[in-house]
């Protein structure tokens, strides 16, 4: 009688549980990913505050029905200032530098776009009238982002950009349905916001929504290989 010895490659290994799925993304070039973000982030100020000081007499955009509809709601500014936070997520949550080398190259060519629109066809959101105080969180992005560049709103498009590379990575992981609604709920929040603060009008909302999909799109759901258990046969 024979007797079967028994094989590695007789059951695939469990692969790790979500959590622990994630922690390895976060800790895997971790140094790089906060050198890169830091940098990045500090970068893109002074370039977006150039242009908006340098180019021409700016084309105020026309009201819709739909921002007449969404009344000022300046509780929503502390979701507005989350997009920094947000978008620093799936830097953190890249598995390796071919994963974060396309989502930097995401982030570069959105702004890349939007710079150049704001330069060749700048866009000012009309003048609304906000009683805020002096002092105040509001008040401060007031007078620091002015109503230049606003079409397309760059918010809006790295808020969808985001999102997607996001929903990908919690997928990947195995992370449950309720986290991955939670980050879609995160970013319909920080959209919504740009309008319920007065920063952004329907229109730009729209051009930013368009760029961020497209690049998402483009660079993000594109199938991945994944390791997939292989069946061992008997001979």
């Amino acid at each position: 009688m024979t007797h079967s010895s028994s094989s590695s490659f007789d059951a695939p290994s469990p692969q790790p549980s979500w959590p622990r799925a994630l922690w390895q993304r976060c800790r895997t070039l971790w140094l790089l990913k906060l050198a890169g973000n830091t940098v990045a982030t500090l970068g893109f100020f002074p370039l977006y505050f150039w242009v908006m000081h340098h180019a021409g007499p700016a084309w105020v955009l026309p009201l819709t029905a739909v921002d007449r509809l969404i009344a000022f709601w300046p509780a929503m500014l502390p979701v507005y200032l989350t997009l920094w936070a947000y978008i620093a997520l799936p830097v953190l949550l890249a598995r390796d530098r071919r994963e974060l080398n396309t989502i930097a190259i995401g982030c570069a060519v959105m702004t890349a776009i939007a710079l150049a629109v704001f330069w060749w066809m700048p866009t000012a959101i009309p003048n609304f009238t906000i009683d805020a105080v002096p002092g105040s969180s509001l008040h401060f992005l007031k007078t620091f982002d002015a109503a230049g560049n606003a079409f397309p709103s760059l918010h809006v498009s790295f808020s969808v950009f985001a999102c997607m590379v996001l929903a990908r990575q919690l997928r990947e992981a195995g992370a449950p349905g309720w986290l991955r609604l939670l980050n879609l709920a995160w970013a319909v929040a920080i959209v919504y916001s740009t309008m319920a603060v007065r920063q952004h009008v329907l229109i730009d909302v729209l051009g930013g929504l368009g760029l961020g999909l497209a690049l998402g799109f483009a660079l993000c759901e594109r199938p991945s290989a994944a390791l997939a258990p292989v069946a061992a046969r008997a001979a």
